[in-house]
């Protein structure tokens, strides 16, 4: 029973690397379509500190995200191995666990696309991504901070999620 538990926890942690890898990876080419004109990796390479903290957010928000749908992942695979894994109620649920953390990256990368947009149009006063581009770190943080006070508004939807379908 110890052997198949850390067996089963080896596969759970393997998932989540993968998972996490993707979502990071996806998170970071979106935001590269987001910043309208704003190279990321040469911004980075010159020391631009406002374009670090922005890619900073959006790798906490995925992580926030991504987190919730992990758990989900885990509740769901231990649901499976209470009913038998290898049986259609136990393929369901991973299945479906699965999905969930799928839809949690979608939902989150999705957030950060909509609330940067939406905050380009409420701040008419300010051109944020050329005050990124400029090194401005008080937008960064700004936008920093919206990006990931909407991860957690999507991670507690997230949360929900699994409840209602595990």
């Amino acid at each position: 029973m110890l052997l198949a538990n850390a067996v089963v926890g080896l596969v759970q942690l393997v998932i989540s690397i993968i998972f996490a890898v993707v979502a990071l990876y996806v998170g970071f080419a979106v935001l590269g379509k987001i910043t309208k004109g704003i190279d990321e990796e040469k911004e980075l390479a010159k020391g631009n500190v406002a374009v670090g903290i922005l890619v900073a957010s959006v790798f906490v928000a995925i992580a926030l995200v991504v987190q919730s749908g992990v758990s989900g992942l885990s509740v769901g695979i231990n649901k499976a191995l209470s009913v038998g894994i290898l049986s259609l109620d136990g393929l369901t649920v991973v299945g479906v666990a699965i999905i969930q953390l799928i839809l949690g990256i979608v939902l989150a990368v999705g957030a950060i696309y909509l609330a940067l947009n939406i905050l380009d149009k409420l701040t008419k006063g300010v051109e944020e991504f050329e005050e990124l581009k400029k090194g401005n770190v008080a937008v960064a943080l700004e936008m920093a901070g919206v990006i990931i006070a909407v991860a957690v508004i999507i991670q507690s939807g997230v949360i929900g999620i699994t409840a209602a379908i595990l």
